[in-house]
């Protein structure tokens, strides 16, 4: 029987296209979902779209459009922006006007409520519509959010109702103590677990509904909607058929181990906010977090259009393609810190590492093979690999979400491939009289095809469309009848 595992990411807004922050979010979570896959496991994995709140409906004001409607135009896009990620076809989506979303986050906002988590009273804020979230002086610079600058705060002076975030201060630091893997990576764990210590403020979950009218209705009161983030986050229960039917809920979050990827902005959200809300609700937490570092400009700068160091991952792939983009972002992109990326540093990466790395290797190694009808007569499968993976670190370090140190190990591997083929040199032997010789040449190209197409099969996880190609080459016995990839200076 299959171990259930479940993976979520992030639910983006669609009030802009996806920017190269969610393609790192993407193509990492749906390499795990594939490695998973590929591992045996039974996996559900699980994106969607945030579709509610201020900056949706002031969007849609802009556009001269419905706010349905264009939430509706922005899940379309979403899903088609998606594909240029290579994201898995049988992912599920979720959206949080989705009928079955908003009666699960009344009921859930229910449960709290009757918990006695939830109370109403009248206060004054500072909020940044591009977080959707309230800020405190001490995270504002110039009185401005750091993450949105020049976009001015708005203030917000109404009767709201709150969530009791300050009584989860012990038990959000139980669950720490209890689950020592709980946030990944380690030093974020620090810092959520030194956040949490410091005591917890009680939040917002509501607002007037004349003032914003598009969100889900709170429960009882005409007068107010839900705020957006205490919305969203029920998503990722609510995707599994939580309250109605629980037998996915069942299976791969209570007996499962529900995973959520996020970018370090999201590290409260996710690995404290949402924890005291199931905790309030009194459903079972998730099992781990997994954070991102950021993408940035040349130097660390944040990437911003006003900077103009801003490049959109539609660009990068219609150019290079899907696999040289996820290449990039799961091999020299750190797997927890923050990272840049330009063009310099990406066509660096991709005419070393692609083309004159992983091509020029296959494309050598096959006009030796079929130029003299070498071919491999046993493939070994996936798990023949990832067995022998356990001990040579792969398969752990893909299980420790260091995504890019395992494809370093692969990479690594194939340069051993090229260092083999100049000490051995089995072209030359090939071509040699000595029968002997010819031999020692056939079977050094025999060694490196079977190592080729094992690593291939570790590749289907990273860059899954190379990886088919390799495997028919040398299935098939064929030369590529174009570079995999091509230089590009």
């Amino acid at each position: 029987m299959q171990k259930p595992f479940y993976l979520t990411t992030t639910l983006p807004y669609v009030n802009a296209p996806l920017h190269m922050g969610h393609a790192l979010e993407f193509i990492r979570a749906d390499t795990i979902a594939r490695y998973k896959k590929l591992d045996g496991y039974d996996v559900y994995f699980n994106t969607g779209t945030d579709e509610h709140g201020l900056k949706i409906f002031e969007k849609a004001k802009e556009n001269n459009l419905s706010t349905q409607q264009f939430v509706d135009n922005g899940f379309e896009t979403f899903k088609e922006q998606l594909k240029m990620f290579g994201v898995l076809s049988d992912i599920n989506y979720i959206r949080t006007t989705d009928k079955n979303h908003e009666k699960a986050a009344q009921e859930f906002w229910t449960r709290v409520s009757d918990n006695g988590y939830i109370y109403k009273k009248t206060y004054e804020a500072k909020y940044c519509v591009g977080c959707e979230s309230e800020k405190t002086d001490s995270e504002l610079v110039n009185d401005e959010c750091p993450l949105h600058a020049g976009n001015k705060l708005k203030i917000i002076n109404e009767e709201n109702y709150f969530f009791k975030y300050s009584e989860f201060r012990d038990e959000l630091l139980d669950l720490y103590e209890k689950n020592p893997k709980f946030i990944i990576p380690e030093f974020r764990f620090n810092e959520m677990k030194k956040f949490v210590e410091n005591g917890l403020q009680d939040f917002s979950i509501s607002r007037l509904k004349e003032k914003m009218p598009w969100g889900i209705a709170v429960p009882n009161d005409d007068s107010q909607v839900m705020y957006v983030w205490f919305d969203a986050l029920v998503n990722y229960i609510s995707t599994l058929g939580w309250p109605e039917t629980l037998e996915k809920f069942d299976k791969y979050w209570v007996n499962g181990t529900p995973t959520q990827y996020c970018g370090k902005d999201n590290t409260r959200f996710q690995s404290a906010m949402w924890q005291a809300m199931l905790m309030a609700a009194q459903l079972p937490n998730s099992h781990q977090i997994v954070i991102n570092g950021f993408i940035t400009g040349e130097g660390g700068i944040r990437m911003s259009k006003t900077l103009g160091n801003v490049i959109d991952p539609r660009d990068v792939v219609k150019e290079y393609g899907t696999d040289a983009l996820r290449y990039f972002m799961l091999r020299e992109i750190s797997s927890f810190e923050d990272s840049p990326f330009t063009l310099e540093r990406f066509k660096d990466s991709y005419n070393s590492g692609l083309a004159n790395g992983l091509g020029n290797l296959v494309s050598r190694v096959m006009k030796m093979a079929t130029s003299n009808n070498i071919t491999i007569d046993k493939f070994p499968t996936y798990k023949d690999v990832i067995d022998l993976e356990v001990e040579e670190g792969f398969a752990d370090l893909m299980n420790r979400f260091e995504i890019k140190n395992a494809t370093d190990l692969l990479w690594t591997r194939l340069q051993v491939f090229d260092g083999i083929i100049q000490q051995v040199q089995p072209f030359k032997l090939l071509k040699s009289e000595n029968l002997d010789d010819k031999k020692i040449g056939t079977e050094c190209i025999k060694d490196i095809m079977l190592g080729l197409y094992q690593i291939s099969l570790l590749l289907e996880s990273i860059i899954p469309e190379t990886s088919k190609k390799i495997q028919y080459l040398i299935k098939e016995n064929k030369m590529p009848e174009i570079p995999l990839f091509l230089r590009k200076d």
